[in-house]
């Protein structure tokens, strides 16, 4: 396992920052690159070249076969639509009281990106509410909200009120690139429904998530600490405008701060704790690690409900699932050759889309899974978080992620998430109806690669797009 040691946070902040093409870790022979790759091969040997629906659902590559009944039985877990407590089948029950989905898979359909819903009398189905008041938990965590807790939940077993729900609506935002064009952006706007434990309140903070994809979250756990550290430049010594810091985090199952790597504050540093959360705060599973039913003071019902055998979910199924989760595979890069990908990768450079975006990076040779060890992968991300304006922020810290920090969102897999989900619904919320519109929200430290882009002609635009979408 990684161990995130004081000596490594202090080196981060100390180290010599350079703005070469390739850096060496002091510790490792660990190589990330900024230059963007023409092999095909985003996860390196894990790679699966599949652009079917299924693109984001296959093992790796190299996955031993004996393993792969583990993946499978993982897999099952990940489907399986949890029933209310006390069921036939004890091992799967224990759904709620409150929850937002009855299953991993209905928020990450097919291990995929969730999206907002498409009509106003919709229901988030692959998305949910974080909440929290102001103040730090001892841990350094966002503080829950007394009467709902950390999130929304809109849904509850027989017999228990829900929460409350969301409804989006969206104000339109025009805007017009340097050769003239214009576009429309939609801001979404927030309205909280049935409440059933009363007002949020005036110092509630509260945050939108769409579900991101599942994919690829080992190798992400493979990159070393030192490669996260010598990328970050929180002081911008290079004075390149970018300030990307790695947010620190409390993991409860290696009771230590560790670096967070998951999330879109990258509030969570290890995939069980991010399995064990999502089990507890979406469905309602109580685990090793959350073994106390999600109820707060003020919900009775919730409190008196009929619970099953304990924990929700046993040990063993949560290491299953989190086995499914790290073996996951990227799928392949496409078009790789083409000149008009090609000129893409050049203009995505050049904007300094690449300076967070990590193309390249290798993963260490001590890796959870032999598997996932000392691989060339291009996941396009740094793990850090950086400022992305006012316009994106959610004015919600989390750990020490302030409100208009996001970590940066893995690319690879991006061009297929239309296949796969059917959608092409972009950022932390999903206001962005196409890869165009990602980028021009873009603010903060991004925002002179946003100005970049705009100032671009349409067939530069044009190109950068199809590179994004060979990835």
């Amino acid at each position: 396992m990684r161990k995130n040691h004081f000596a490594l946070i202090i080196f981060a902040y100390v180290s010599f920052w350079c703005s070469v093409d390739y850096v060496w870790s002091a510790t490792q022979d660990t190589l990330f690159s900024t230059k963007v790759s023409q092999s095909p091969l985003s996860g390196g040997e894990t790679t699966v070249d599949d652009t079917s629906r299924d693109a984001f659902a296959k093992p790796l590559k190299n996955l031993p076969t004996e393993l792969l009944r583990d993946f499978t039985f993982g897999n099952k877990m990940f489907n399986t639509k949890w029933v209310t407590a006390p069921a036939s089948v004890t091992s799967l029950d224990g759904l709620g009281p409150t929850f937002n989905r009855r299953s991993c898979a209905a928020c990450h359909f097919k291990d995929g990106r969730g999206e907002p819903p498409r009509s106003l009398d919709e229901p988030m189905k692959s998305m949910l509410i974080r909440l929290s008041i102001p103040g730090k938990t001892e841990n350094g965590g966002p503080v829950a909200h007394p009467n709902y807790d950390l999130q929304l939940n809109d849904s509850a077993i027989h017999g228990v009120t829900p929460e409350g729900n969301v409804t989006i609506t969206y104000e339109k935002i025009t805007g017009e690139y340097a050769d003239g064009t214009s576009y429309t952006l939609q801001k979404p706007i927030y309205t909280f429904n049935n409440l059933a434990f009363g007002e949020l309140g005036d110092t509630a903070m509260f945050s939108p998530r769409v579900s991101p994809a599942v994919f690829g979250m080992g190798l992400l756990d493979s990159i070393p600490d030192e490669v996260i550290l010598n990328l970050a430049d929180p002081d911008d010594k290079d004075n390149d405008g970018i300030s990307g810091r790695p947010n620190m985090v409390w993991d409860d199952i290696e009771n230590e701060e560790m670096i967070g790597r998951y999330g879109w504050k990258a509030n969570t540093a290890s995939i069980e704790q991010q399995d064990a959360d999502a089990a507890f705060g979406d469905i309602g599973l109580t685990n090793r690690i959350h073994p106390k039913e999600n109820c707060p003071p003020a919900q009775k019902q919730c409190q008196q409900a009929v619970q099953g055998e304990q924990p929700d979910i046993s040990d063993m199924q949560l290491d299953r699932l989190t086995f499914y989760i790290s073996n996951l595979a990227p799928p392949a890069r496409r078009n790789v050759d083409d000149p008009r990908v090609i000129m893409g990768a050049k203009l995505f450079e050049r904007a300094q889309c690449a300076s967070c975006h990590i193309p390249q990076i290798k993963t260490d040779s001590h890796a959870i899974y032999e598997e996932l060890a000392n691989q060339n992968i291009q996941p396009f991300t740094d793990l850090l978080l950086h400022d992305m304006g006012d316009a994106l922020g959610d004015g919600r810290p989390d750990f020490l992620a302030t409100g208009n920090e996001w970590r940066t969102p893995p690319l690879w897999g991006i061009g297929l998430v239309s296949t796969v989900n059917q959608h092409t619904n972009f950022l932390h919320d999903g206001r962005a109806r196409n890869l165009e519109e990602a980028i021009l929200w873009h603010g903060g430290e991004a925002e002179a690669s946003k100005e970049k882009f705009k100032a671009m002609n349409k067939d530069e635009r044009k190109a950068l797009i199809q590179f994004l979408n060979s990835l």
